[in-house]
């Protein structure tokens, strides 16, 4: 990524969570709360089905980050 895309100052800031942010969290945890049960359900206990979940915990933290951020890493 080019320097010009990335504000430290932009990211590591607070962002405040609108009524639409929330919402928005709301159905990305939610639609990571399903699909972990599905893997807990029909996944064997493993290494892989632990790695599995950590990873959808990652994809859900950063798709929030994403949300929070209003999908950009710069101020607009």
């Amino acid at each position: 990524m080019p320097p010009g895309n990335f504000d430290p100052d932009y990211v590591f800031s607070h962002h405040s969570a609108t009524p639409a942010k929330l919402a928005q969290y709301e159905a990305l945890h939610r639609g990571a709360k399903v699909f972990a049960e599905v893997i807990l359900k029909e996944v064997p206990d493993c290494p892989d089905r632990d790695a599995v979940l950590h990873l959808l915990r990652e994809a859900s933290m950063l798709a929030c980050a994403a949300v929070s951020l209003d999908g950009r890493l710069k101020q607009a």
